[in-house]
């Protein structure tokens, strides 16, 4: 059985600046993988060489079976970016917006109007948005934006999901409600999830599986063996660091 995401000793550098050296990761059917790692770890490039915007100068990346630079069937794959700021006169609704998932989609699809509106109104009630349909993208909040930016991956009804920092900027209640709504797609339709943040207290709380970067992965396995093991925290970080447990009222 081929795996969704297949990464093997992969390197990439921007100039001679290298930010990728040797990574072997696997995410398999079902996984929700986090992958963490300070500013500048290459979490964005891998990101990048995952989804074929670009080509490792050594080694292979492999989407179900087939090289990431060649893969056609992008209605499997679903990606929701960092945030990026909207100008509030930006005239795009989020119908819009999320209609423009479909255009990776096979062309059947794109071509049968009723099954891309069945779509299209599932994927916004997923993520609590249906109400919104003919609002402008740049006259919501910050939370309600990265949810019809997740709900663009999801009308394709997409086997992997990939997220980059899909949290950066939510207040901590709509971060909840948002990871509630992907264990919701990892449980209940079991799409892998490749999850790639910055923070460790919330990436640890939330995924199964837990791959730490810093050029090269300094460790793969759940949150808490990681959590457990001081050599990996300071591989990660590069300094010796020291582990607080605490608890929120």
């Amino acid at each position: 059985m081929t795996l969704p995401v297949e990464v093997e000793d992969v390197s990439f550098a921007y100039d001679e600046v290298r930010v990728l050296d040797h990574v072997t990761l696997r995410a398999g059917a079902g996984d929700f993988l986090g992958i963490i790692g300070p500013n500048g770890s290459g979490k964005t490039t891998l990101v990048r060489l995952v989804l074929g915007l670009a080509t490792p100068h050594g080694g292979s990346v492999r989407l179900f079976g087939t090289p990431s630079a060649s893969f056609r069937d992008w209605g499997r794959v679903g990606y929701v970016p960092q945030r990026l700021a909207v100008d509030a006169a930006v005239p795009a609704t989020v119908e819009e917006v999320v209609q423009t998932g479909l255009l990776p989609a096979r062309g059947s699809l794109r071509r049968a109007g009723e099954t891309a509106r069945r779509r299209l109104t599932q994927a916004l009630e997923r993520v609590g948005m249906e109400g919104y349909r003919a609002a402008r993208i740049g006259a919501l909040s910050v939370g309600q934006q990265q949810r019809v930016l997740l709900a663009r991956a999801l009308v394709v009804e997409p086997d992997l999901l990939v997220l980059d920092e899909p949290t950066s900027g939510v207040d901590p209640e709509g971060q909840a409600s948002f990871y509630d709504l992907l264990h919701h797609l990892n449980r209940e339709r079991g799409v892998t999830l490749l999850l790639v943040s910055h923070d460790i207290g919330v990436v640890a709380r939330e995924v199964s599986q837990l791959a730490c970067l810093n050029r090269r992965l300094v460790f793969h396995g759940t949150p808490a063996e990681f959590l457990g093991d001081p050599q990996a925290l300071s591989a990660l970080y590069g300094t010796p660091v020291g582990l607080v447990s605490h608890r929120h009222g």
